[in-house]
Order: structure tokens, then C-alpha cells, then sequence
């Protein structure tokens, strides 16, 4: 199945005038409640559970009674859209003899490259030279000189003992035999040369410049799962899996609106209009990528020592949630 796009993004045509605007914004999505877990696996999960905790006794998880299970339809809406943006800069490299072809052609435009996308909805990053901007200009950091001023000596050559501190004697008024008296030493950073081999140019004294353009591919995602006001956090469910109800992939999807659950339009909707004024007029939308996601959530309601607790099961890896325990302790050492 695929979505249908709503009045404002796809106008009626001639000779549908009888349908009436909304026409096209029919979607028939499969609508399947979630079945409720046994009681057998809640109280095998939760038993787990209290197990995995230090200072939970499994009493409760082993003695309880069911008094209610209530399966919670709940829906994580996802939007990923893929897109491309380029940007160019001055690159260059030291200067050996490559081959200079700034005037053998017509440089393209950073958007007239061809470069091959990679997967889908992974973001990647390349740079790409690109051809016709290239030439040789002296290095700038050497003055196309080729090597640079040492800058531990200053151009000398000598240092300051560091042994003396450039007095040459030493504290017993003894001539400084690291420095033989003089209070300097040969820089160990140039070898006593007073400049060092540029690094920009590498000895070379002339550079290869040239246009670089750099691509960068990301996927942009919008999530959203629908509350239910059961009192289960939310934010729990972006850990876990569910059931994938409906997917929909395309240069550009249209909002989901004939799901049965209103929110989830409403998520749609405001999702695909956020990213395409978001990236429409910034970068290239390559691909666009929409699903519904139905992950289980049951509320368990249960009794032990006379009193009324609620744990939850969630995702398809049946963890589970409770805000109080029943029974806790500071002993580790209850099973």
C-alpha cells in the first residue's frame, strides 16, 4: 500500500470535478488490535524481571493474581528523509609534477558533478576534486622558499641551555658542560639549520590548488509514538521493536490520512510539511521514507497481599515497566 496526498498537495484535474477535492486522499491501511499476552508469559516476564533486580523479592511476581489485562494499540510513526547537500572550498596539495587543468576545460557546477549515492538512509560524507580548477602557485607559507623560519630558534640555529639557563656555569660557578660555557645549544628542532622543511609545500615551494567539493548525504528522521495516557513512559518504546503495519518509500511521500488512529494523521501530516520546508530549499531530497510501526504495550493489573499493583509489558521483547514494587528491600540477598 502507499499513501495518498492530501487536498493541498496534489489538486484536482480536469474531469474529476465530480469527486470532489478529496478525491485521492482515500488510504486503506490493515487495522489489527494488538493481542493481549498470556497470563502465563506476564507472569513469566515479571518474574524475570524482579529477578534481574538485586533488592526485588520474586514473591509477588510468583504469588500474584491477575484481576485485568488491557492491550494498548500504540503506534511510533517514522519519517527519514534522505538528502544531499553540497558545498565547495580551496583545497590543495604540495606540487610534483601532476597534471594542471585549470585551462584545458569549463569547470562544472558543484550540482553538475555525477557522483553515486550511496545506501539509502545512511549518512555518508565524500570529497570529490573537482575538474578544470586546478593550478601551481608559490607556496604562501614559505614565500615559495620551501622551508620555514624555525620557530623554537627564531631563525638561529641555538637554543638556550637549558641546563645552565644560558648563564654557561653552573651553580658551583663550574663551566656548564652541556653548553660548554657558551649558554646555548644547537636546536635539536632544525638541526642547528634555522628553518625547517615546509609543511604545506613539503620542500617543494609551489602548491597544486584546486576546487574541492565536498557532498554530504544524511538521513533526517522525524519519530513519533502516540500516547495513550496509560501512565507508561513514552519514552521507553524508542528502545524496542514492534510490528511493522505500513511502509511507504518514494522521491517524495504524501501524508498518511485514512489511518484508523487520528494521531498518527495528525503526526503524519505535520511531519512530511516540517521536512519539506526544512530541506526543499537547503539541499536535494533524494529519498523520502515513511512507516507505521505497532508496538504492544499491555497494562497488567494484579493482586497480592490484599492490595492493587500494575506492571507493563511492552515491545516485542516483552520487557517490562513498573513505577512501584511491591515488595523491596536493602538485603541483597532475597530471592
Amino acid at each position: 500500500m502507499a499513501s495518498a496526498p492530501s487536498v493541498e498537495f496534489m489538486p484536482g484535474g480536469p474531469g474529476f470535478e465530480a469527486l470532489g477535492p478529496g478525491y485521492r486522499s482515500k488510504l486503506h491501511v490493515y487495522f489489527c488490535r494488538i493481542p493481549s499476552i498470556s497470563e502465563e508469559l506476564a507472569r513469566e516476564v515479571f518474574i524475570e524481571f524482579a529477578s534481574r533486580k538485586c533488592c526485588y523479592s520474586t514473591k509477588p511476581s510468583k504469588e500474584m493474581v491477575f484481576t485485568d489485562m488491557h492491550a494498548l494499540n500504540t503506534y511510533r510513526y517514522r519519517l527519514e528523509t534522505f538528502t544531499e547537500s553540497r558545498s565547495t572550498e580551496w583545497a590543495s596539495e604540495p606540487y610534483h609534477g601532476q597534471l594542471v587543468d585549470g585551462l584545458s576545460g569549463v569547470a562544472p557546477g558543484p550540482w553538475d558533478m555525477v557522483v553515486p549515492v550511496p545506501t539509502l538512509f545512511k549518512n555518508c560524507e565524500r570529497d570529490v576534486r573537482i575538474p578544470h580548477t586546478s593550478s601551481v602557485k608559490g607556496c604562501d607559507s614559505c614565500l615559495s622558499l620551501g622551508r620555514s623560519a624555525c620557530t623554537r630558534c627564531v631563525n638561529s640555529g641555538r637554543t638556550q641551555c637549558q641546563i645552565c639557563g644560558g648563564l654557561g656555569r653552573s651553580a658551583s660557578r663550574e663551566r656548564c658542560s652541556h653548553c660548554t660555557g657558551n649558554g646555548r645549544v644547537m636546536c635539536t628542532a632544525c638541526a642547528g639549520a634555522g628553518s625547517t622543511t615546509c609543511t604545506k609545500c613539503q620542500g617543494k615551494g609551489q602548491i597544486l590548488s584546486y576546487i574541492l567539493l565536498k557532498i554530504k548525504w544524511k538521513n533526517n528522521e522525524y519519530i513519533t509514538v502516540v500516547d495513550k495516557r496509560s501512565g507508561f513512559p513514552v519514552d521507553l518504546l524508542h528502545t524496542v521493536t514492534g510490528e511493522m503495519l505500513f511502509t511507504d518509500m518514494n522521491k517524495q511521500v504524501y501524508p498518511v490520512v485514512s489511518f484508523p488512529e487520528g494521531a498518527v494523521n495528525a503526526a503524519s501530516q505535520s511531519a512530511v510539511q516540517e521536512h519539506q520546508a526544512q530541506f526543499s530549499n537547503t539541499c536535494h531530497i533524494l529519498q523520502q521514507r515513511q512507516t507505521i510501526e505497532l508496538i504492544p504495550v499491555t497494562r497488567v493489573h494484579y493482586a497480592w497481599r490484599e492490595k492493587t499493583h500494575i506492571y507493563f509489558v511492552y515491545g516485542a521483547e516483552h520487557k517490562v515497566f513498573t513505577k512501584e514494587y511491591p515488595a523491596k528491600c536493602c538485603c541483597c540477598s532475597i530471592s
